[in-house]
């Protein structure tokens, strides 16, 4: 009863729906994981957006002017990990604020000796268990290329982390994956990465994935959709892993997103 309830609710929504066109089709011409998908895939990112944008309350700090376009950005970004999983993955939270810039959490927390610290670190995102996810507009608004760093899609993906609490890279997986090959496949590799990064190697993947295993799962994810290329060569695992989480494979995609930038380019 639920279900169908909340299935018309959402079908009303999006009868009613209104989106400015022409910062639709900027936004999607902005990441090359939206060039890539097909007419078919594209329509279902627009309903996702579109019920996202109903749902999620965005709120602003530090006189802040939020406007549709910077709304969007953001929404389609944090869509597309959820493209074809739903917007149930998001569900248990509401809010999503901004800051011009980075900001300071004002986290406190105990020492082994029982002093109460609180915290200096600048942050240009962040994703509270049950809260908010917290981005720097600064930092999301620059991201102009693929380079496998990006802003939205981390912390989203740590949303997903926390479905089954706090985040610790191990997010609840799908029926027919099983647990003991994501345990291998991830373990392995974040203890090479690790590795490689203590060796100050220079390292296409963001090296802040070598914080702890939450990390490595929300940086991975973030190369997962901007440069599948790199996580597939690197670490096919990881890859396989990701690509039955998310039931996506930008790899596949790759092909059409080329092919659209050269006839774009012709035009």
């Amino acid at each position: 009863m639920w279900s169908a309830l909340k299935a018309w609710r959402r079908n009303r929504i999006l009868a009613r729906a209104q989106l400015d066109e022409r910062i639709w089709r900027l936004t999607l011409q902005r990441f090359p994981f939206t060039q890539a998908l097909s007419a078919e895939a594209r329509a279902r990112l627009r309903e996702l957006t579109v019920l996202f944008l109903h749902e999620k309350r965005f709120s602003t700090a530090h006189g802040l002017q939020l406007t549709d376009a910077m709304r969007l950005h953001v929404s389609v970004q944090a869509c597309i990990l959820i493209l074809n999983l739903g917007l149930d993955f998001y569900r248990g939270w509401s809010e999503i604020i901004v800051y011009p810039a980075e900001f300071v959490p004002r986290h406190q927390y105990t020492d082994e000796i029982g002093v109460v610290h609180q915290g200096d670190e600048a942050y240009a995102g962040e994703a509270w268990l049950h809260g908010p996810v917290i981005l720097s507009w600064a930092d999301v608004a620059q991201i102009e290329y693929p380079d496998g760093v990006n802003v939205v899609i981390h912390e989203f993906a740590h949303k997903l982390d926390m479905l089954n609490g706090s985040a610790n890279g191990y997010p609840p997986l799908h029926r027919g994956m099983h647990r003991q090959a994501w345990a291998e496949a991830f373990g392995a590799a974040y203890k090479d990465f690790c590795a490689r990064v203590d060796r100050r190697e220079d390292t296409v993947i963001d090296p802040y994935a070598s914080e702890s295993p939450a990390e490595f799962f929300a940086v991975l994810s973030e190369a997962f959709f901007e440069l599948p290329d790199v996580v597939q060569d690197e670490y096919p695992g990881v890859y396989a892993q990701l690509s039955q989480f998310y039931r996506q494979d930008p790899l596949a995609g790759m092909g059409r997103s080329t092919e659209h930038r050269a006839l774009s380019a012709k035009h």
